[in-house]
């Protein structure tokens, strides 16, 4: 049993320890999820320091400070045979902090803070897809100094870099309650455990905890922003890749009971000093803006934003002991780029009052073959609602709300190692019996997850800035 757990804490990194389609966030200021987050050609002051560092260059004023948090509450539905299963998730809060100023009238300065990436997600202990995921929380930071020119009125560049670490920490089930139930069967007939040893049913026999920080990483985000009139402006951003990785995670066995334990449990000293190393893809994105406005009072945006996924081709896992190099995993992923498209309107109602709608369309890059629930990956429609209000000119407050209904996916499939009925395979063969007999204990090294997956999601956001 001591390699059945070996292996299984192995296949139990690959699911959840990288990132996957829903950690990209897209709600990093309040103000412009108000207009579906498009920003990447128009002056945001301070914050374009994330949609596009050019756009600060034309900051009229001698400092700008702002920030904002956001509230993502999503519900997830997995469909198995008829029966729905729900996410039970708390409420992730991204941040942005920004604050710029003038160096000269034409160069800007400033740095930023905010979360770029993350992931949170709890499908519960004991629901039927446990052995793919239970729950995880990925969280990326970064922290962006910039600096922005405009080489003339009309023309603009701006650079900063991106210094960013982050944290993961996730929950799997190491095997299927399934599978322990026809285990404790067959070890019953092989006088292994005692008649009227009790069934699992649909409790988790046993779980694995991994956790993990990634070091420090640099990136660079740079763009250029020019001003075709004074009403029309289009502007061009890259975020570059990262390579977030996590050089000493470590893992941590839980079981249900001492039938679990008992069972399983001959490798959990080894276990639980096991260190694992992990590298998370944090991919490129490419973004192209149009700003618009047709009357002084209405501002008109269109960002279409691509994301490299395409380099998020395989995950590697390789344990630090030497006797545990054996179960390095090397695991095909295939996702595709993918495009993110938004739209959205300002209108300034008032001198004090403005008002904002958007709407944002963001493709899956999952390949289905390769379908998993740690982040159900489905093309989302989003649309937003906006306003700003003013007690004094120098002080905004602004508020925005987003709703995130997925297209869903239906007969999506994962195939998982089923690592116990190996073992037990192995432990029939070991017996002497044939072949015959050991297919009707009806063990299998693999086994398939397969549901339907609905997602919704309700994002307010509350932000203030301040500039003079």
């Amino acid at each position: 049993m001591k390699k059945f757990i070996i292996s299984a804490i192995a296949v139990a990194t690959i699911g959840n320890t990288a990132l996957a389609e829903g950690y990209q966030i897209n709600s990093l200021s309040a103000k412009q999820i108000g207009m579906g987050h498009t920003g990447i050609a128009l002056k945001l002051g301070a914050e374009s320091m994330f949609f596009n560092p050019a756009g600060m260059a034309y900051m009229d004023k001698t400092l700008d400070l702002s920030g904002a948090v956001t509230g993502i509450m999503p519900t997830c539905t997995a469909t198995v045979d008829g029966v729905d299963y729900k996410t039970d998730n708390g409420i992730a809060t991204p941040i942005n902090v920004n604050g710029a100023f003038s160096i000269y009238d034409n160069l800007k300065g400033g740095i930023s803070f905010y979360t770029p990436y993350g992931s949170s997600i709890n499908w519960t202990d004991n629901w039927p897809g446990a052995v793919l995921n239970q729950n995880v929380s990925l969280k990326v930071f970064t922290i962006q100094p910039t600096l922005s020119w405009a080489i003339t009125p009309k023309f603009s560049i701006g650079a900063g870099a991106m210094i960013s670490w982050g944290t993961v920490d996730l929950n799997k089930g190491l095997v299927t309650a399934s599978t322990m139930d026809k285990a404790i069967t067959t070890l019953t007939t092989l006088g292994q455990l005692p008649q009227g040893t009790p069934a699992f049913g649909n409790t988790t026999p046993a779980s694995v905890n991994l956790n993990g920080k990634a070091d420090m990483v640099v990136g660079f985000n740079v763009g250029a922003m020019y001003n075709i009139t004074d009403q029309l402006t289009v502007g061009a951003s890259y975020r570059s890749k990262m390579a977030m990785k996590v050089k000493a995670g470590d893992a941590y066995v839980k079981y249900a009971n001492q039938i679990a334990q008992g069972i399983l449990g001959e490798s959990l000293d080894l276990i639980n000093e096991a260190n694992f190393t992990a590298e998370m893809p944090c991919p490129w994105v490419m973004g192209l803006g149009i700003a618009y406005k047709p009357v002084d009072r209405l501002t008109l945006a269109f960002d279409a934003r691509l994301t490299g996924w395409h380099a998020y081709k395989r995950l590697d896992i390789e344990f630090l002991a030497e006797q545990l190099t054996p179960y390095n995993q090397n695991i095909t992923k295939k996702y595709k780029n993918s495009w993110c498209y938004s739209i959205g309107g300002q209108y300034a109602v008032t001198d004090r009052f403005d008002a904002r709608l958007g709407l944002m369309i963001d493709t899956s890059p999952v390949n289905k073959n390769y379908y998993n629930p740690e982040t159900p990956g489905m093309t989302k429609i989003e649309p937003t609602v906006g306003l700003s209000f003013r007690p004094i000119p120098s002080l905004s407050i602004d508020l925005a709300f987003m709703y995130v209904a997925g297209l869903g996916v239906d007969n999506a499939s994962c195939e998982y190692s089923d690592l116990l009925g190996a073992t037990m395979i192995g432990k029939l063969q070991a017996a002497g019996l044939p072949s015959q007999a050991i297919d009707q204990f009806g063990f299998s090294t693999t086994g398939k997850f397969t549901a339907d997956y609905k997602l919704h999601a309700f994002i307010p956001s509350i932000g203030l800035s301040y500039s003079f």
